[in-house]
């Protein structure tokens, strides 16, 4: 078991809900056959890998809809142009982090010109994490804390690899890195994720 995972453990039957959303996203999607499945049963397949991956990439409750409405327009209208099916999932997570990344874009824009007053305490203030969105105890709290301590190319690949347990290619597809680099961020970042662990569980036995 992973110090990410054995930490998970600790986080309750919420995550462990979750996990079971995107183990199911991950079996549906693990079977493609050669041929592109039509728009509605992919629509239907990857729904909540959708959400969760837009939770991930830092998509507020408020915009949420948004900006799932607007990456399945964007998978339905480039849907045809996928030439590898099997790479759907990983093709369908740059859609979402496109996507994403333009309403972050969109919104800063709109801050920075006062036209949202609301938000304009946000200005500067990076993206919330998708456990940040849903802390609501320690255990929570320990997991937001200890993957904060990473930088974000690390974080997202350890994210994606050990939570929403895409392969490694797959993330490398998304990223549009290399595999190999994808393999020594997924390396380091379990060394630092370790290293993070370790260092807190001294501090709490020191007390």
């Amino acid at each position: 078991m992973s110090s990410l995972h054995r930490v998970l453990v600790l986080a309750g039957p919420a995550e462990i809900r979750e996990l079971a959303v995107l183990n199911k996203a991950a079996l549906d999607s693990g079977s493609v056959l050669s041929a592109v499945p039509p728009f509605h049963q992919v629509y239907k397949q990857h729904f909540d890998f959708v959400w969760s991956v837009a939770r991930h990439l830092g998509v507020g409750p408020d915009a949420m809809d948004d900006v799932v409405q607007e990456s399945f327009i964007v998978i339905h209208s480039r849907l045809h142009t996928l030439e590898r099916p099997e790479s759907l999932r990983s093709w369908i997570y740059g859609v979402v982090r496109r996507t994403a990344s333009a309403h972050h874009r969109s919104r800063r824009t709109r801050d920075a010109a006062g036209a949202a007053i609301a938000v304009e305490g946000e200005l500067g203030a990076p993206p919330a994490t998708p456990f940040e969105l849903t802390e609501k105890n320690a255990e929570r709290e320990l997991l937001v804390n200890l993957l904060a301590q990473l930088d974000e190319t690390k974080r997202e690949v350890l994210v994606l690899v050990e939570l929403q347990e895409m392969t490694v290619p797959e993330v490398a597809e998304a990223l549009e890195i290399p595999v190999n680099t994808a393999y020594s961020r997924l390396r380091t970042a379990r060394q630092a994720f370790d290293a993070i662990l370790a260092r807190h569980e001294a501090r709490q036995g020191a007390r």
